[in-house]
C-alpha cells in the first residue's frame, strides 16, 4: 500500500507511481466497450449490473513524482459507467484497510454511486458477496491486489460461482520474478495462496524463468477448471524505468468478453465493436 497523504478534495489519498494510471485506462476502456451488453441488464425487472472492487484503496491517488491527483479504480469505474449512460446498479467495495475503504465509499457517495461496503479483506469480502449478488445479474470484478500474496485463489473461486461474471485481474510479474527463490525455499508462501498446489506439479529443478512460467500456467489451468477462461491477451504494465511490474488479463466465460478485452488492452486501437 502507498502512503496516505493529504488529498485535493479534503480526504486523504494514496501515493502511487505513475504506472498506476495505465491500468485504470484499460479498466475504463473495458467498461466503455462493454456498455451495450451492460445496458441489457439495466432497468425494471432485470438482474442489474454490478461493479466489484475488493482492493479498492481510498478511491483517489497522488502520483508520487508529479503531484498529479487521479481517481482510484472504483471511482474511475463508476464515472465511466455514468459517462456511457449505463451506470452500474450497485458498486461493491472492500479493502483490508477499513479506513481506506471508508474514504473510497465517501468519495463514491459524493458522486451519487449506489456503493455498498463489504467488511474484511478480499477473501472475507468474497465470501460475504456470495449472499449479496443476484444470480441473474451481470457482474464485473476488478481484482487489483497490492502484491501476489494478497491474491488468494479462493477469491476467484468464490466469484466464479456466478454465471455472468467477468474478472479483470492484476498479476504481479515483479513478485513472480523477485520472490521466486524465497517461495521455492519455503521462506515465503505467496505462491501457495496465488496457486495452491503448485509445488505438486511444477518441476523445481528447472531454471527460474521456466519455473515462473510453469507457476503461471498452473494458475491459468486452475482458473480454467472453474469454468472461466483466462484471456490470451495480456497487457504488460511497466514502471517509469521500463521495468516489468504486472500483467492485466481478463477471466471470463463468454467469448464476447474476451473480444472486448482484446480491444481494451490494445491502446493503439480506438473505438469499439459497436461503432
Amino acid at each position: 500500500m502507498g502512503q496516505l497523504v493529504d488529498g485535493d478534495d479534503g480526504i486523504p489519498v494514496e501515493e502511487v507511481g505513475k504506472w498506476a494510471t495505465g491500468k485504470h485506462v484499460s479498466l475504463c476502456r473495458y467498461i466503455d466497450i462493454s456498455r451495450a451488453v451492460r445496458g441489457k441488464w439495466l432497468g425494471p425487472g432485470k438482474g442489474g449490473a454490478t461493479y466489484i472492487d475488493l482492493f479498492c484503496g481510498p478511491g483517489r491517488s497522488r502520483i508520487r513524482r508529479t503531484g498529479e491527483y487521479v481517481d482510484g479504480s472504483c471511482v474511475a469505474a463508476w464515472k465511466e459507467s455514468v459517462r456511457t449512460n449505463t451506470p452500474f446498479t450497485q458498486v461493491f467495495i472492500a479493502d483490508a484497510d477499513g479506513q481506506r475503504r471508508a474514504y473510497a465509499a465517501h468519495r463514491l457517495k459524493n458522486l451519487g454511486a449506489p456503493v455498498i461496503e463489504i467488511d474484511g479483506d478480499a477473501v472475507a469480502a468474497a465470501r460475504r458477496l456470495s449472499d449479496r449478488l443476484s444470480p441473474q445479474g451481470l457482474h464485473f470484478a476488478f481484482l487489483d491486489p497490492y502484491n501476489l500474496a494478497a491474491f488468494d485463489f479462493s477469491v476467484v473461486e468464490q466469484l466464479s460461482r456466478f454465471r455472468y461474471i467477468d474478472m479483470l485481474v492484476h498479476i504481479s510479474k515483479m513478485d513472480l520474478q523477485r520472490n521466486l527463490g524465497l517461495n521455492i525455499r519455503l521462506q515465503q508462501s505467496a505462491f501457495d495462496k496465488f496457486a495452491p498446489g503448485w509445488r505438486d506439479v511444477v518441476d523445481l529443478h528447472q531454471n527460474h524463468a521456466a519455473i515462473r512460467r510453469a507457476v503461471f500456467d498452473y494458475w491459468k489451468s486452475k482458473i480454467t477448471a472453474l469454468g472461466i477462461y483466462p484471456s490470451v491477451d495480456m497487457e504488460l504494465i511497466t514502471g517509469e524505468q521500463g521495468q516489468h511490474l504486472y500483467w492485466l488479463t481478463l477471466a471470463a466465460r463468454h467469448d464476447l468478453a474476451h473480444r472486448f478485452w482484446k480491444i481494451a488492452s490494445n491502446k493503439q486501437v480506438q473505438g469499439d465493436l459497436f461503432d
